[in-house]
């Protein structure tokens, strides 16, 4: 047996395929509503900072940052950093992605408890990406080290379960990002299906982060059964 090129990688295919898809999928859809603006005028910064404000958010700022897709919430420094093209853009995109994150300022503000467990896993899922595949290497080649191969399948699985609790994390974010867009009055009803499709192709990148970290696990413990 010769790992990772042995029979199991076959079970990784279907997750490459979506991972390669879901790519595909945010890019085109990013690519296409960027390009088409909001009849409200008003940039992805403006309508992240009139959210949280309707929100009763006072305390997460709104800030520019480099790169592209690069947008986030960072629940520990309490901003909502977007991309240049999203920070100043009023592209149908630009809305939906800058809705999105602050979805999740509102979801922190609200102790939404699947993103407090997610936070709480981050820690492990930190070690567990990192540690857990080599630990099982070294547990696989190395006879008398046999033992370190479950401790990373341990470690491994944390980040797993990472993975999945994401999953609706993020879906609600976008959720609540559509119902506010809507609401609000940011998006006309012939909108609202633009915004909508860059953010269910954003959603595509995390099922498929899930599901190929979930084969990778079973791909593991397979292994280890072999071994």
């Amino acid at each position: 047996m010769f790992w990772p090129l042995d029979g199991t990688i076959i079970l990784l295919i279907p997750a490459i395929a979506l991972s390669i898809y879901a790519q595909f999928a945010i890019r085109s859809a990013y690519a296409k509503w960027s390009k088409v603006h909001s009849s409200v005028g008003m940039t992805g910064r403006q309508v992240a900072e009139n959210l949280l404000r309707q929100n009763n958010i006072f305390d997460v700022e709104v800030e520019e940052v480099g790169g592209t897709l690069s947008d986030h919430y960072d629940s520990r420094a309490k901003k909502i950093r977007l991309s240049s093209e999203v920070y100043r853009s009023t592209s149908l995109a630009a809305l939906g992605v800058a809705a999105h994150e602050t979805g999740h300022a509102i979801q922190h503000a609200t102790a939404y408890a699947p993103l407090n467990v997610r936070q709480s896993l981050f820690p492990v899922a930190n070690i567990g990406s990192t540690w857990g595949f080599w630990l099982f290497l070294i547990g696989m080649f190395v006879s008398s080290f046999n033992f370190l191969m479950d401790i990373g399948i341990l470690l491994f699985a944390g980040a797993v379960l990472f993975q999945i609790v994401t999953l609706p994390v993020e879906f609600n974010a976008s959720s609540r990002a559509m119902a506010q867009l809507s609401n609000g009055g940011y998006l006309r009803a012939d909108e609202i299906s633009g915004a909508k499709k860059v953010l269910n192709a954003a959603a595509l990148t995390y099922v498929a982060a899930a599901a190929m970290a979930i084969l990778q696990l079973v791909r593991l413990l397979l292994i280890r059964g072999n071994d």
